[in-house]
């Protein structure tokens, strides 16, 4: 069968990329076109545009570049018509997939969608749109499953890719003498920081992480560097502080970290699979703040905490944060009970999660499905 897939970013590429390798074997005849990047270039088809080209993250960038997204649009929605596919499968990327999700299914393709936009998060009205646009959704948070029940849609969990992704680490795992000596890093527990992937994040979180560190000596403080940042760009903010930073070898180092400060994201999981206590901080300019706080008042906003819909671990928000990491850190350092409660709700949250295997999971059941409806045309 025909597949066109739209990842665009690099997480999208890395879920893409599996997908492919998952389809290779549950559909053996399984053919691909996409937008995309290096990782599913290594599985073969027909890259059309990388996510380098069409990427675009910010409200206000998203305004100065309206232009560039009509074009990409425009050729996207031709390039799909021209090449027919059997399945159309969006991978996360909403503000651009959830427009193609609008054309392609009045054109009668058959659309699928993995990884949910946050809707739960931003817009509720955006179901209605996925519900009217999108024939199967495949999500990888559980309660996702509950909250699209609301709006009668069915979805399907098929389980959360990073435990595939963690497990995989465990077993290939890194001695902790050989991932100082690797890094030149000396002795001391190491805590580790966890600032985001996007310079933005990075502006407006590190300076708040590094501000703690005089705070606990005897500590070793590292940065995990994100792949697509430069060590000048970090160097910025780190001037003469006392911290190091590796850069992908994230999971090596919350292998060996005694805690975590961590922005908001994916990483907030990451980190609770590596049984690591963390505090979640969060930080944007003020004028995203002042307009996003009029629409977004979640409960949590940490993966942890929305998944077990309780606090698992502290959640702080734009203001006094180097105060509230400070006094968390401690707490999660020097009182034992409070660490042990926080690592066993961690092993709560991976039971509810499930069994590895998400990918090989969702490529059966989107092949299985596509077979079917074939069939019944």
């Amino acid at each position: 069968m025909k597949y066109y897939l739209i990842a665009g970013e690099a997480s999208g590429d890395l879920h893409g990329s599996k997908l492919m390798q998952g389809l290779k074997i549950s559909d053996p005849e399984a053919e691909f076109r996409y937008f995309g990047g290096d990782l599913m270039v290594e599985e073969g088809g027909t890259l059309v545009r990388h996510y380098g080209q069409t990427a675009v993250m910010g409200l206000f960038k998203v305004i100065f570049n309206l232009r560039k997204i009509s074009g990409n649009l425009r050729f996207c929605k031709q390039d799909i018509i021209d090449y027919q596919p059997d399945a159309l499968i969006l991978i996360d990327y909403s503000g651009f997939n959830l427009r193609i999700a609008k054309f392609a299914r009045p054109a009668g393709l058959r659309v699928i969608y993995y990884i949910s936009p946050k809707v739960w998060v931003w817009d509720r009205k955006r179901v209605y749109t996925i519900r009217k646009n999108v024939d199967k959704m495949y999500v990888i948070l559980p309660f996702e499953v509950d909250f699209y029940k609301q709006y009668d849609y069915a979805v399907e969990y098929v389980g959360n890719p990073i435990v595939d992704a963690v497990e995989e680490s465990m077993d290939s795992r890194v001695e902790q003498d050989e991932f100082r000596s690797r890094n030149g890093l000396g002795s001391g527990p190491i805590i580790a920081l966890l600032a985001g992937s996007r310079k933005e994040e990075i502006k407006h979180c590190l300076p708040e992480m590094l501000a703690v560190i005089n705070e606990f000596p005897g500590y070793r403080f590292v940065i995990a560097g994100a792949p697509s940042i430069s060590p000048e760009y970090y160097a910025r903010f780190t001037g003469d502080s006392q911290v190091d930073i590796v850069f992908d070898q994230t999971y090596d180092l919350l292998m060996h970290a005694e805690a975590a400060v961590v922005t908001s994201g994916t990483a907030t999981l990451e980190t609770a699979l590596f049984k690591v206590p963390e505090v979640v901080i969060y930080k944007v300019g003020e004028l995203t703040y002042f307009i996003g706080r009029q629409f977004v008042k979640p409960k949590y906003f940490s993966l942890v905490n929305l998944i077990l819909d309780r606090e698992v671990v502290k959640e702080f928000l734009q203001y006094r944060l180097r105060h509230n990491i400070a006094l968390e850190l401690h707490r999660m350092l020097e009182d034992e009970t409070y660490r042990l409660v926080m690592l066993d709700n961690y092993r709560k949250l991976r039971d509810r999660l499930g069994e590895p295997g998400a990918y090989k999971r969702l490529a059966g059941r989107i092949a299985n499905y596509i077979s079917e409806e074939k069939k019944s045309i």
